[in-house]
């Protein structure tokens, strides 16, 4: 049986934005983050460790492509970089913007929010997402 990110990375109208032969980013579905990205290293990896040292740097590069389109794109205060993957066999980063008015800010996103967001505000987030993403694609041609 796949895993889950396996699972989503097979879907047909997977959220994927970009992906070669060792990496994808996706898209993550979350109301209230949008903008929200996933960089996923293809193969059954568990640990940054297990890659070689150029296939780290790769998955760095992407990152930053990522975070680098997220702040040129969306404007927010801060990004959100995490790996956790405790419940996958996948090298993961999740790329996450962060405005001072989103539900849980100043604390992490699986924290208690704190207020509720403006319904207007995700909306005019969302419209950016598609400029996001041919920022992250424009950003990872090379």
């Amino acid at each position: 049986m796949a895993c889950d990110l396996c699972k989503l990375l097979e879907a047909p109208g997977a959220a994927l934005i970009w992906g070669d032969d060792r990496l994808s980013v996706v898209a993550v579905d979350e109301a209230e983050y949008p903008g929200f990205t996933r960089v996923v290293w293809n193969a059954h990896v568990k640990e940054m460790t297990d890659l070689s040292p150029a296939e780290r740097s790769r998955v760095m590069e992407v990152v930053w492509a990522v975070e680098s389109a997220q702040r040129a794109v969306m404007a927010p205060e801060k990004i959100n970089l995490a790996s956790f993957g405790n419940m996958t066999p996948h090298v993961h980063w999740h790329v996450i913007p962060r405005y001072v008015d989103d539900a849980h800010f100043p604390n992490p996103t699986w924290a208690v929010a704190q207020r509720a967001s403006a319904p207007e505000v995700l909306a005019a987030r969302r419209a950016l997402l598609p400029a996001l993403h041919a920022a992250i694609i424009e950003r990872l041609k090379a």
